[in-house]
């Protein structure tokens, strides 16, 4: 076998990492084995998901222009919720001491990063599913977050 051959990885090798990405729901894998080193990323698409029954929110999170949280059987039916696609570490900046990505009142439009949300030392970042203005802020900066929780309200 030609010595270069051994310098590429298997695509078997490359199938296998995407799999595993996709059950695991992961965003990026990477493996190292006999000085060869292989990473599998993918995009995450954010996708609005109702509500868990019975959440709701922290009392300090999501007071906005008006005052006052909405009760969580609101939530669960908010066209405009945006929820968290995964288990991790929610950042409302890119870096401790910056400003924020977004504010109530903010207009945003579809694609534009939201927050972050850590998962195995991977920041993940969660982009607005659609256009429109931050009306509710669900999370606090560093708050541990859970599968399709809500995260903001977008209108």
């Amino acid at each position: 076998m030609p010595e270069t051959a051994n310098k590429y990885p298997n695509e078997d090798l490359i199938r296998n990492l995407a799999l595993l990405l996709n059950e695991t729901g992961l965003t990026e894998i990477e493996i190292e084995e006999n000085n060869l080193r292989v990473r599998v990323a993918r995009t995450l698409s954010v996708q609005t998901h109702l509500a868990p029954t019975g959440y709701a929110p922290p009392a300090t999170a999501g007071v906005g222009p008006g005052g006052g949280s909405a009760p969580a059987s609101n939530l669960e039916n908010h066209p405009g919720v945006v929820t968290s696609p995964m288990v991790g570490t929610a950042y409302r900046s890119p870096e401790p001491g910056a400003s924020t990505f977004v504010e109530v009142g903010s207009q945003v439009r579809e694609g534009d990063t939201l927050l972050i949300v850590e998962a195995m030392k991977t920041m993940n970042q969660i982009a607005a599913p659609r256009s429109g203005t931050v009306k509710r802020i669900l999370v606090e900066n560093g708050q541990p977050v859970e599968y399709g929780e809500p995260l903001m309200i977008i209108e």
